[in-house]
């Protein structure tokens, strides 16, 4: 090619300079992004000196990952002839895929805008979860938000975007591309030089959690929360040594009539009981995402939840200091029927070693129960279906084995239909000649915050969380009008819990506030004057504490603990918030992060926000050993398949097993 009858060169000549000009498009947007965020999230406040250095990171992140998305570009440019580039259709190829390219990144712009507003947080494992799910999760977000006018936006954007870059750079098609190496080689250069300067797995610019997430990138945030769902944890969470951590976890598991089955490596232990005492029925309802901030019984300004506060505080047994273990139904899942601690990455529940791992229902089946699972959705999802027939229940009843609902939403059946077969399926158990474990998962309160018509004054169209919420407490009201006709009512004890709280808020790197969740027992067997009752406790608490109102011996490796044994101050609560993990004890917090990290906060939750503590003293130090060992303990015993207890090497309880319906209706004492 003869260069001497080429146009002028300048900077609309070069596709590299096209290059930066898209590098420089990325950093604009993700800016605007950000800013957006920020103002939306700050509440009224300013993070002053931090926000600046929010920024920076922030760009700092943008520009690494807009290198990465340009790579294909320098891939291109550098293999592909100057022939192939020139000719007529490969440049049109090139404007359709670019085209689709910013059709795809704006529409990510608005959806990870609306995450944010929902989960205060980039992308997370949450993310990674809605895109394994798509069946439940893009219709609903079609039924939530204005998808149709959304995606019209982004086209247009994208298209108008497009062709004013077309028209900018005419002419780098005329010239040839020199230094393709050189570029190219640049580029890599800066990404590993900018890769090795910061953290890619979290931004971190000060105490503001909320902050924190600002400052990140969601695609690079989502690529972390990929990778990291399956962590080797020894790799990146602190530990101490094993001996130590088993020790320190057999004392902090040590209770009132137990003693340890085996020694050393081993949280095996027998609970005594009373064998002659009657087999009552349990009924476990896992309530979506029905928080403490909805419930007047618990201190709220207005309540959402009059049938439920009624019945906690005329009849049940009201737990009033009670905090979720995560921010997702397969965390309830876990915490409340496996008592296991919410390790990092996955939950067992969706894990490939949760084959045989130990459940409230295994304990309950070796004392002879039927168990049934009851849910409104579709058991594929998050693998409930696969972990509950695994791990002690028998039938597993969902969705489709609702041949004729009367409403549904994506998530599934609404909450009458659900609790309607539910009392039908323990009306027939009721009958046999076993007492039965029924666990119960709503789906109701959940975008896009559906019902049917004419149950509570409010219109279902409108479409609000609060509303889902009263219809969720109305179809509680209705269930247990029914249940209290029948006649195992006498002789089961019901269990209403929430799997997790509404909603995300708060600065801590575990924002707990958001994590307190209602905990109501009921049934008059057990419940002979109604209580509140302050201790500590987690949803890991829940099956021990069921377990020791039936008051029979029985053996467990359960992490939590019987919150009717507990005395002052001895409670405490595991949880997870994406990759971090922690533990509340005596107004402490202590959460541990990626790369051995630990953080303190002190304060009660329930009247201050906690404050994060910069010197930590010796009770802290404590704290964090004793949530290290915890937490090694149960990765520990998960990942080498001891979390388990074999039917065969459980000693039978050889007595007088006196079945439900002959079991007269006794007085359990609430200690």
């Amino acid at each position: 090619m003869n260069h001497s009858s080429l146009p002028k060169a300048n900077w609309k000549s070069s596709r590299y300079a096209f290059v930066i000009a898209h590098l420089l498009l990325l950093l604009v947007f993700w800016l605007a992004l950000r800013l957006v965020l920020y103002l939306t999230s700050n509440s009224g406040h300013l993070w002053q000196g931090e926000m600046v250095l929010a920024f920076g990171v922030g760009f700092h992140r943008d520009l690494l990952v807009a290198l990465v998305i340009a790579a294909p570009t320098f891939v291109w440019l550098l293999i592909v002839p100057d022939r192939w580039q020139i000719s007529t259709f490969h440049r049109r190829l090139f404007w359709v895929v670019y085209f689709i390219f910013w059709s795809g990144f704006i529409f990510s712009l608005f959806v990870e805008f609306f995450f944010f507003d929902e989960f205060k947080s980039r992308f997370n494992t949450v993310a990674v979860d809605y895109i394994w799910y798509p069946h439940e999760v893009f219709i609903n977000i079609w039924e939530s938000y204005h998808v149709g006018i959304i995606a019209a936006v982004c086209l247009v954007i994208s298209l108008a975007l497009t062709l004013s870059l077309r028209w900018a750079f005419a002419g780098m098609w005329k010239r040839p591309l020199i230094g393709r190496a050189r570029y190219t080689l640049a580029a890599f250069v800066l990404v590993v030089l900018l890769a090795s300067t910061l953290d890619l797995k979290r931004a971190h610019v000060g105490s503001e959690r909320t902050l924190n997430e600002v400052a990140n990138n969601g695609l690079m945030a989502l690529a972390a929360a990929a990778w990291t769902r399956q962590l080797d944890y020894a790799g990146f969470y602190k530990t101490i040594d094993p001996d130590e951590a088993y020790q320190r976890t057999r004392r902090l598991l040590n209770e009132p009539a137990t003693e340890f089955v085996d020694g050393g490596k081993s949280i095996r232990r027998r609970v005594v009981g009373d064998s002659t005492r009657p087999r009552l029925n349990v009924v476990i309802f896992l309530e979506e995402s029905l928080g403490s901030e909805f419930w007047g019984c618990l201190g709220r300004d207005s309540t959402l939840t009059p049938e439920m506060d009624r019945l906690a505080t005329k009849e049940g047994l009201l737990f009033t200091n009670i905090y979720a273990s995560g921010n997702r139904t397969v965390r309830g899942f876990e915490g409340v029927l496996s008592s296991f601690p919410p390790l990092p990455g996955d939950s067992i529940v969706k894990r490939d070693c949760s084959d045989n791992v130990e459940t409230i229902a295994r304990v309950l089946k070796r004392d002879g129960y039927a168990t049934v699972f009851l849910y409104g959705g579709r058991g594929l999802f998050d693998g409930m279906r696969s972990f509950a027939v695994r791990n002690g229940y028998d039938r597993f009843i969902e969705q489709k084995h609702f041949e004729h609902p009367s409403f549904t939403t994506i998530w599934g059946v609404c909450d009458e239909e659900l609790f309607a077969r539910s009392l039908e399926e323990m009306r027939v158990l009721a009958k046999g000649d076993k007492p039965f474990l029924a666990t119960i998962l709503s789906v109701s309160n959940h975008k896009p915050y559906t019902y049917p018509k004419g149950k509570i004054p409010e219109d279902p169209e409108d479409r609000k969380r609060e509303h889902a919420v009263k219809y969720s407490d109305f179809a509680l009201g209705q269930f247990f009008r029914g249940a209290k006709q029948e006649s195992f009512w006498t002789n089961t004890i019901f269990v209403v819990v929430a799997d997790h709280g509404a909603r995300v808020y708060g600065k801590q790197s575990i924002p707990i506030h958001s994590y307190e969740i209602p905990l109501v027992i009921l049934g008059p067997a057990v419940v002979p004057s109604p209580q509140r009752l302050p201790m500590l406790g987690c949803s890991l608490d829940v099956s021990p504490t069921v377990l020791g109102l039936l008051g029979r011996p029985y053996e467990t490796l359960f992490f939590g603990r019987d919150l009717l044994k507990s005395k002052a101050g001895e409670g405490r609560v595991l949880l997870n918030h994406n990759r971090d993990i922690g533990m509340l004890s005596r107004e402490r917090m202590v959460v541990l992060g990626l790369m051995q990290s630990a953080e303190f906060y002190q304060g009660e939750p329930k009247l201050v926000e906690m404050s994060l503590l910069t010197s930590p003293g010796n009770e802290e130090k404590e704290l964090e050993k004793d949530a290290t060992a915890l937490y090694q303990v149960a990765d520990d015993l998960y990942t080498h398949r001891r979390y388990r207890i074999d039917q065969e090497k459980v000693p039978s309880l050889k007595s007088n097993l006196p079945t439900v319906s002959s079991a007269k209706p006794s007085n359990v004492s609430t200690h």
